[in-house]
């Protein structure tokens, strides 16, 4: 089993910056390609980033790509987005999530096995 425990989500205007962590633990390899999904009120879950193990391959959804930025310390057990240029369609929650086995970042969260509780981000215009 893997935990995984988001932080850094907060209240921001339109236009700030906010950088949002996930701190795996368990059965933790490193190996595994983790990703970041968003989910508004009465809407379904959407990816937004993922990344591959090694941190070299990254991939993202066209509505965040150039703003938001999908990194991993694989020394820390821990992924980071940092997201920039926030837009109040931005607002949501954001959950963290791992795949078991696999160092393929992809966009589909039925390919992750673990989830973290989630984080709220709420961007004010």
């Amino acid at each position: 089993q893997v935990q995984l425990v988001e932080s850094g989500g907060g209240l921001v205007q339109a236009g700030g910056s906010l950088r949002l962590s996930c701190a795996a633990s368990g059965r933790t390899s490193g190996s595994n390609a983790m990703g970041w999904f968003r989910q508004a009120p009465g809407k379904e879950r959407d990816f937004v980033a993922a990344i591959n193990w090694s941190g070299v391959s990254t991939y993202y959804a066209d509505s965040v790509k150039s703003r938001f930025t999908i990194s991993r310390d694989n020394a820390k057990n821990t992924v980071y987005l940092q997201m920039t240029s926030l837009k109040p369609e931005d607002t949501a929650v954001y959950y963290c999530a791992a795949r078991a086995y696999s160092n393929a970042g992809t966009r589909y969260k039925e390919d992750y096995a673990y989830w973290g509780q989630g984080t709220q981000v709420t961007v004010s215009s």
